[in-house]
């Protein structure tokens, strides 16, 4: 029996996938928890119509994502700080800080666990600090810190 799944279903297949079982094993245990439904024409139907939007949603999000990278890329932020001696600072500058200074000097607004800093930032300067948006849109943030 041809069935489509509904689930990912351990050892037989993922999501949306059309795949040939048993007959039993489709009525016994996967129609009954819901995991995969008959492939008819018009399910497959159905199936191919919504990875056709979902494909399209996920190309808006990415160009959404580039739009902001390219926005991120051409941004400078002053991140004031208190600092002892000889430029060092009191602990150190966090991600949460970074998002903070872009929201209010720029109105952006990003996550901050979308933040990549490399180690963290201990005294003043300029660095570049990543911003994963999209799974392969990644962002160049320039972050200059300064004394209070």
């Amino acid at each position: 029996m041809k069935v489509i799944l509904q689930a990912d279903v351990k050892g037989t297949g993922k999501k949306g996938q059309v795949f040939e079982v048993a007959d039993g094993y489709a009525r016994n245990f996967l129609f009954p928890k819901k995991l995969a439904i008959e492939a008819t024409n018009g399910n497959i139907q159905d199936i191919t119509h919504k990875k056709a939007l979902e494909d399209r949603r996920k190309e808006k999000e990415k160009e959404t994502a580039i739009e902001l990278a390219g926005k991120l890329n051409a941004l400078q932020i002053d991140v004031k700080t208190k600092t002892g001696e000889g430029g060092r600072l009191f602990g150190s500058v966090t991600s949460k800080e970074i998002v903070d200074a872009l929201k209010k000097q720029h109105g952006v607004e990003v996550d901050k666990r979308k933040l990549e800093l490399k180690e963290p930032i201990k005294a003043l300067g300029n660095y570049e600090v990543h911003v994963k948006i999209y799974p392969d849109v990644v962002a160049k943030l320039q972050v200059q810190v300064v004394a209070l």
